[in-house]
């Protein structure tokens, strides 16, 4: 990372805060990357490739947005980016590439002084020891979006029907017995009916409505569904493609009717933390196995 300057990796990051303040949701990481790269003229040295195999515009934008990150001005989750609303003020205090870097340089390493002591033997040279660290987060970074890159198109794949029964099979996972799933056909807007108990004797009766399409669901698609839930019934729709604002909004301000809404990250994170529950035939579905590797600190 030598070869490059504060003002030029500094350049790089207002260009990518730019990027991602643009969009008002979280972008993918790959696409926020590919974007900064056609605002940008790359010198032939940027263009190139480590001996790693690593392209180094990549890696010097990735390195300098671990600085970010400890500083609070970036936030990374599943393999996608946003800016938080220090990053926006930063922004604005330091117009100059240079400044707005050595200012994220500086946090970071306030960030890291508040980590434990480690002992003397284990202190490594310290650019040496930035580098391997900064290394380690990296890695730890794209084993992160490789592994939410596959989980999710493995589930746009998914054939509707099969998608369905994934989530009946989480609801069971989760305690409740599913006395009902929409056979292939219309379903008149609910796909699966679920219960407390296995008679259905106690209240309350879950309705669910699953969407398998990438298309957020507007507010319309939500109130269409809410209108199929009786007084003592709870709502819970499931979409890939997430929710507009507009329908966060609605569900959130129900006081009639009791609605959840389910997005794709909450599914999968609700998938892994009942996965111990699920049963075996189901697993298949979305099967997963946790691999351990040395992660970054903090």
């Amino acid at each position: 990372m030598s070869n490059i300057s504060y003002q030029r990796t500094g350049t790089f990051l207002r260009t990518l805060f730019q990027v991602l303040l643009k969009e008002s949701e979280p972008l993918k990481a790959r696409e926020a990357l590919n974007r900064l790269a056609s605002q940008v003229q790359m010198t032939d040295y940027e263009k190139g490739n480590y001996d790693s195999g690593a392209q180094r515009f990549e890696q010097i934008v990735r390195f300098a947005t671990v600085d970010c990150v400890k500083a609070g001005w970036l936030v990374k989750n599943k393999g996608y980016w946003s800016v938080t609303e220090l990053g926006k003020e930063a922004l604005g205090k330091y117009q100059d590439g240079e400044s707005f870097y050595r200012a994220a340089v500086k946090l970071y390493y306030q960030w890291k002084d508040q980590q434990p002591p480690v002992e003397p033997s284990e202190v490594p040279e310290p650019e040496s020891g930035e580098t391997e660290a900064k290394t380690v987060a990296i890695t730890y970074e794209l084993a992160d979006e490789q592994a939410w890159k596959e989980i999710s198109e493995h589930l746009a794949k998914m054939p509707p029907y099969q998608f369905q029964d994934l989530v009946a099979a989480l609801i069971r996972a989760l305690g409740y017995h599913v006395a009902w799933t929409a056979p292939p056909g219309r379903d008149g807007g609910i796909d699966i009916i679920a219960w407390p108990d296995a008679l259905g004797t106690r209240p309350p009766r879950i309705k669910v409505q699953v969407k398998r399409q990438q298309q957020s669901i507007a507010v319309d698609g939500l109130r269409s569904f809410m209108a199929m839930l009786r007084d003592d019934d709870v709502g819970l729709f499931v979409s890939l493609g997430g929710f507009t604002k507009d329908a966060k909004d609605e569900a959130r301000m129900q006081e009639n009717r009791k609605i959840r809404l389910l997005d794709e990250d909450q599914l999968v994170e609700l998938w892994i933390e009942h996965y111990d529950k699920i049963a075996d035939q189901d697993r298949r579905h979305l099967p997963l196995k946790p691999i351990y590797f040395l992660s970054p600190e903090g």
